[in-house]
């Protein structure tokens, strides 16, 4: 029997939606193996001065749980 455990990450990118997403996979990876999927939960973006500063997106990461 295998075992799914999720964590939830925000992580941000100052190039987009998609470039958020990628560094929470990168981040994530370095600390968890066996990533089975993301789930992109919300978006968000981060203003300054009236313009987009950052691009932000809010993860679920499911992995398998080795015994």
């Amino acid at each position: 029997m295998s075992i799914v455990k999720v964590i939830e990450v925000i992580a941000s990118s100052e190039n987009g939606f998609e470039d958020a997403v990628r560094n929470a996979v990168k981040e994530v990876s370095l600390t968890v193996k066996n990533i089975d999927s993301v789930y992109v939960k919300d978006f968000k973006v981060h203003v300054k001065n009236g313009e987009i500063a950052s691009f932000g997106a809010i993860c679920k990461v499911a992995f398998r749980v080795e015994h």
